[in-house]
């Protein structure tokens, strides 16, 4: 799924206008009876709540609510309208105004009549919509800071007023903060960013038919992961297929006091469908992994407390490093000597080694940024946002971040999967991919180092091309934590709970 920037979502519309040989106000109408619906499966069919507040600005942001304004009161909500004045009036805005009907009680806000908002109102925020391009000044401002001190149940149209859809905001902007977000279409690169979440709240997107032949034919960096995206890309299993069908990875982690993390991401791995996995970890850990991870093969290095040897890499398809893989100087030799043996040609294949680097692994990139250059083509790194700023830089805010993920990934070469909310994927040729999976549960230790035993499975499969097998990872392994937290809720969700729940995410793509 596609996320526009808001000059291209305003042409989305007038596109559709075109296309389908409706009037904007109808295309207005379709909005307007989604939120209808909407309020119907969070408030039931009238009467509830009791007292909601449409706040209407001058432009088709207004002209929504105007237009919700009446079919809530056709379906028997108790509403009351408060308009933003202005100079001018979009069109659509007057038709529906003229639409309202008298039944409903309409006030014009000013300065010494500010609307009367308790904790209790349904406020639906109106005000103004993606075409907002510079901060909230003035009465519209001070109506912003009035219903925030409120503390209603905010619904706002599109997107909260004030709050840029694909632009940082300035210091201090005056921004609705909403419980809910329902937008129409597609999502706003605005929802997906840590720095907004306090204004959107938890969003939707409601469908109201938008062109898709202008969506398909529109660029943009910019993509959401949803199941339609990954759906049937994962090989089916033929029936005559074996253990070496599915590839056999090597997997480089541990050290001492951090076996647990060698221990996820192998069980993760497995769990991912690959048909072989090797592990090559420190003396110290031997016992545990055996017993914990019996599926797998386990080779144990000449250090007792972290890994200072790199095997031969001839047998496997791909190679993960880094989950508790400890800082020691002779585990970065072993990461400078992965990266130079993995950009020979592999095999039959012609390609580089598929590499997997996450955590310390990083870390030590960080550390000794010049082996940044040693990457092999579509080596996948997978940091937390601390990781990132320590190969980069500090970043200013969430778009300066994104600016910063698309430079590394197209300089380097690589897939880079930034992890969190809405986990980004960064792609070689710039495009970011936002995923839809996923719960605040996952914030846990050890989630980090299932997902990189899940993008070595993936990797190790020769049927999937990089791009595809790690937002197909990366979208199940969000999968796996959401139906691990419908079990556990939440705050009683684990890594190894995400492990056990990767076979059925998978079965579902």
């Amino acid at each position: 799924m596609k996320i526009l920037s808001a000059a291209q979502t305003r042409a989305l519309d007038q596109a559709t206008i075109a296309g389908q040989g409706i009037t904007s106000a109808q295309l207005m109408e379709r909005a307007a009876q989604e939120l209808l619906f909407w309020f119907y499966d969070h408030y039931g069919h009238g009467r509830v709540p009791a007292d909601t507040l449409l706040l209407c600005g001058p432009g088709n942001n207004g002209g929504d609510g105007l237009a919700l304004a009446r079919l809530l009161h056709g379906a028997n909500y108790a509403v009351r309208v408060a308009l933003l004045p202005a100079d001018s009036y979009s069109a659509d805005w007057q038709h529906n105004r003229q639409r309202l009907p008298a039944a409903v009680p309409v006030a014009e806000i000013s300065a010494e009549a500010l609307p009367a908002i308790s904790a209790d109102t349904v406020v639906v925020d109106a005000l103004f919509g993606t075409g907002l391009s510079r901060p909230l000044a003035g009465l519209a401002a001070a109506v912003v800071a009035h219903l925030n001190a409120a503390r209603a149940r905010v619904v706002a149209v599109d997107i909260p007023s004030g709050l840029f859809a694909d632009a940082p905001q300035p210091a201090a902007s005056a921004v609705v903060r909403a419980r809910h977000t329902v937008s129409f279409g597609l999502p706003k690169l605005a929802f997906l960013l840590p720095q907004n979440a306090e204004f959107v709240g938890e969003w939707e997107v409601e469908d109201i038919d938008l062109s898709p032949q202008f969506i398909a034919n529109t660029a943009t960096p910019w993509h959401y992961t949803n199941a339609a995206a990954v759906a049937g890309q994962l090989p089916t299993r033929p029936k005559f297929s074996h253990k070496g069908t599915f590839g056999h990875a090597l997997l480089l982690a541990g050290s001492r006091g951090k076996m647990g993390a060698a221990v996820l991401a192998a069980g993760a791995c497995l769990r991912s469908g690959v048909g072989l996995l090797t592990a090559h970890i420190p003396g110290c850990g031997y016992d545990i992994f055996q017993i914990s991870q019996p599926e797998a093969m386990c080779l144990t290095d000449a250090q007792a407390n972290f890994i200072s040897e790199l095997p031969e890499l001839q047998p496997y398809q791909a190679v993960g490093i880094g989950p508790g893989l400890g800082q020691d100087a002779a585990s970065l030799a072993v990461l400078r000597q992965l990266l130079e043996a993995a950009a020979k040609p592999l095999g039959k294949t012609g390609q580089p080694l598929p590499l997997v680097i996450d955590a310390d692994a990083l870390n030590l990139l960080g550390s000794h940024r010049e082996l940044l250059n040693l990457l092999p083509e579509n080596t996948v790194l997978t940091p937390h946002p601390k990781e990132f700023e320590r190969l980069t830089e500090p970043t200013r805010d969430d778009y300066h971040r994104l600016e910063l993920l698309r430079d590394f990934a197209t300089r380097y070469h690589c897939l880079v999967v930034l992890k969190g909310a809405y986990t980004c994927l960064a792609t070689p040729s710039g495009e970011l991919h936002f995923n839809s999976t996923g719960n605040a549960g996952m914030a846990t230790g050890g989630s980090g180092d299932v997902l990189t035993g899940v993008l070595l499975a993936l990797r190790s499969h020769a049927q999937l091309p990089a791009f595809e097998a790690v937002r197909l990872g990366v979208y199940a392994h969000g999968r796996a934590g959401d139906r691990a937290a419908a079990q556990t809720g939440q705050a009683g969700l684990v890594a190894s709970d995400i492990v056990r729940h990767m076979g059925p995410a998978l079965a579902e793509v």
